[in-house]
Order: structure tokens, then sequence, then C-alpha cells
């Protein structure tokens, strides 16, 4: 096993491999239950929000098929974003409740697109995430569009991710550009604030 400490890059891969695989195996009975918990604390945490950025979960990812419809309820300006033909860097569009296919067989809105720096609007930003841990460190799926992403958001953002409940990790392996994130929601867990690594 890598050590963390002294190669992360390495180590954040060989944990990728272990949860997506994790993902896989998971029945889809176990990820709709997930899905209704999570859509449920995730509105009453995101009650209020002006703007609000997230993402289309896929089928593998907590959320799916309640997201991103639920965030009708909350009022709110929610963008979601569009991964673009070619390159890494997120494009990001208004939704207004209808999403087409895009790169990747993923979904965006078919609306107009905003521009990279539009993440910059959101009060809050609700990213997708493999894992995570107590510090706010999140483990994304190492294409980096995310790590791109969030340097045009506010520094006052609050980052919420969500995710299974045994992808709640004691410790991640760290990179100097990864921004944690403020809170974690999961399906029997709830709405949980993380703080900040001390050292």
């Amino acid at each position: 096993m890598t050590d963390p400490a002294e190669e992360p890059a390495l180590a954040k891969d060989e944990l990728r491999a272990l949860l997506l695989s994790r993902r896989r195996a998971r029945p889809p009975e176990e990820g709709a239950a997930a899905a209704d918990a999570i859509v449920s604390t995730l509105l009453e945490g995101l009650a209020g929000v002006g703007t609000l950025a997230a993402f289309v979960p896929d089928p593998m990812e907590p959320g799916c098929g309640r997201l991103p419809g639920a965030y009708t309820g909350l009022g709110a300006r929610v963008l979601l974003p569009v991964i673009p033909i070619q390159g890494r860097i997120l494009d990001w569009a208004l939704y207004t409740g209808e999403l087409e296919a895009g790169r990747f067989g993923l979904f965006h809105p078919a609306g107009t697109r905003l521009g990279p720096t539009a993440i910059g609007l959101a009060d809050v930003v609700v990213v997708p995430a493999l894992a995570v841990d107590r510090s706010g460190i999140r483990l994304g799926r190492g294409g980096g569009y995310y790590d791109r992403a969030l340097v045009h958001a506010r520094p006052d953002a609050v980052l919420v991710t969500v995710v299974f409940d045994d992808e709640r990790v004691d410790r991640l392996p760290r990179e100097v550009h990864d921004r944690p994130v403020a809170a974690v929601v999961t399906p029997s867990g709830g709405w949980q604030e993380l703080a900040p690594d001390q050292g």
C-alpha cells in the first residue's frame, strides 16, 4: 500500500479504485434509499440559499434519481456544471428543469452557458466525492474538474459534499491544491459539520 504522506497522488489512485468498485457493487435499492435520506437532509440544510452550484449525480452517486430535481423546492437559483467537449474546465448553466446528455454520458442543463467563473455567484457549492475525511478533505474521481472549478468559488462560499455512510473516513491523502469542504451529508449521519485539520 502506498504511503499517503509520501505519495498522496498514488495513494489517492488506489483509494479511488477501491471506492469505485464498492459503488459498482452497491445494490440499486440501497442507492434509492440513500437518495431519499440525503435529499431530505440536504434540502433542510440548504434552506434560504440564494444561489446554489451543484451537480447531477450519475447512477453510482448518492442522490441519483432525486437530484437536481429536488433543488427546485428551494426557490434558489441553481447552477449546474457542463463538462466541455475538450479540456477540463467546467462551464456552468442555469437549471430550469431540463437536462440533456453531454460528455461521458453525464447530464447538464440545456440552457445558455455562463462561463467557468459563474460558480463564483454561488453561496453554497455541492461538490461530488468518493469519500471525505473528518477535516473536510474530499477524494474526487481524479479528473481535476472540481479542483479547477473551485478556484473560482467565493472564499466565503460553503462547500458541501454527499457520500454514502461508509465513505466517511478518518483521514485521506492531501495535496496542496485540495480545498476542504465545510460539511458532508450521509444517509444515516445527516448533515455533519467538518473541522479543518489543525495540523
